[in-house]
């Protein structure tokens, strides 16, 4: 069974951080805390206007962390508490990082009620590539597909 004052206990962190960077006047209102085995690896707010870095959001933020922590790109294992429903680039993130679990407190609808309105990335990637917004061009694959034929056999090749 799990422990819900534990889980309470982490996500109280994620959204202190997310308020923090409010009050603080840091950034964006988001925070999210990495735990691994009960203990905290990693804790980042929203980081985007200080860094001038729009991949700085909390989550990427808190996974950069704590692969410096754990000197891994694996976070299997680890779960993550987010002060609110990570967006389509964090939650690629988390994907690829093969963090096992998320919980998160405020909702996407909450998010674009204040002007985080990830909808239209969603409504993008449904779309064929010729009817998006931002043009997507292939450019060159003849030249660039060498590469992915070395990586096929490449001695230090590691599967991520």
């Amino acid at each position: 069974m799990e422990n819900i004052e534990q889980h309470k206990e982490f996500m109280q962190i994620a959204v202190k951080l997310s308020i923090q960077n409010v009050t603080e006047h840091i950034g964006g209102p988001f925070g999210a805390v990495i735990v691994k085995d009960g203990k905290v690896i990693a804790q980042s707010a929203n980081k985007v206007t200080t860094t001038n870095d729009p991949t700085a959001h909390a989550e990427i933020s808190a996974i950069r962390l704590a692969c410096e922590e754990l000197n891994t790109f694996d976070l299997n294992g680890c779960t993550i508490y987010t002060s609110c429903e990570p967006c389509p680039m964090c939650l690629g993130a988390i994907y690829w990082s093969r963090i096992k679990t998320i919980y998160y407190a405020n909702t996407k609808a909450d998010a674009a009620h204040i002007g985080f309105d990830d909808k239209f990335i969603y409504e993008e990637l449904e779309k064929p590539m010729e009817q998006r917004t931002l043009p997507i061009i292939q450019l060159m694959r003849d030249e660039a597909i060498e590469a992915f034929k070395l990586w096929e056999h490449s001695p230090m090749r590691i599967e991520y």
